[in-house]
């Protein structure tokens, strides 16, 4: 018989998994509470007792809460929730489950046996601009245009080469996204392109891969780079639970 907490404390929600017997994690959560699991019908919240209903974003925070989810991922397949998701007590957390009941097992079933992966690409220049006025003539003569010696320079001028490096940046980017993509679509189960965090940034990839089969999706990583010159520098990392591709909007 599985024993729950029945502390009417509040209660700080990591993950979501299928249903389990299991007590106890072996890892200590947020504010070095022991690490449980809460259950109704198919499916388990992991959990732990909280002091306060609300939690600030602290670096320990932050890397308890990590914690939590690598060791409960590497004995099953979850669901990871937000940072700062709480509920009231541990009923409160018994009627988010059955709430969201078909929703959670549809989605572990996405993710079942799987982990995220991710890969960044960046352009790896002195400078993101000159790099792109050696390769694009029409933005050269547009620098050369607008920015000659004998050149006055208006705010139009400024706004419109900007926006041509801006669509040839995108466009550059979409190529480059595909041809890595192509070469790593046997060893993923989905890809999704995230928004690039800086202009160097060329693609920053969450790719969904069978947990055995990481082996596979590094080498497909090292193939896909040698379709590029030194101009791009290729960083992977993971495997992290799954976030890109889980949507959990427990507050709607």
């Amino acid at each position: 018989m599985q024993v729950e907490p029945t502390s009417r404390s509040p209660q700080y929600l990591y993950a979501v998994i299928g249903s389990t017997p299991k007590q106890e994690w072996h890892v200590y959560g947020i504010e070095g509470n022991a690490v449980r699991s809460v259950t109704d019908g198919a499916v388990s919240a992991v959990v732990s007792d909280l002091s306060r209903s609300r939690i600030r974003p602290e670096r320990r925070h932050l890397a308890a809460h990590r914690q939590v989810l690598e060791q409960v991922m590497a004995e099953t397949s979850l669901l990871p929730l937000r940072f700062g998701t709480i509920a009231d007590d541990a009923e409160a957390v018994r009627r988010i489950l059955s709430l969201h009941q078909e929703r959670f097992i549809t989605q572990l079933n996405r993710v079942a046996g799987k982990v995220e992966m991710g890969l960044q690409v960046s352009w790896d220049v002195p400078n993101i601009f000159e790099y792109f006025i050696e390769r694009e003539p029409e933005l050269r003569r547009l620098r050369d245009r607008y920015f000659g010696s004998q050149a006055r320079c208006t705010q139009q001028d400024k706004i419109q080469i900007g926006q041509f490096f801006d669509q040839l940046l995108n466009e550059e980017r979409d190529a480059c996204a595909q041809q890595v993509e192509n070469a790593l679509v046997r060893t993923c189960a989905e890809i999704k392109r995230n928004a690039c965090r800086n202009e160097r940034e060329v693609m920053n990839l969450a790719c969904l891969v069978e947990r055995d089969t990481s082996d596979q999706f590094e080498a497909a990583v090292v193939e896909a780079a040698r379709l590029f010159d030194d101009d791009f520098a290729f960083k992977q990392s993971g495997p992290w639970a799954p976030h890109n591709f889980v949507d959990l909007d427990l507050e709607a």
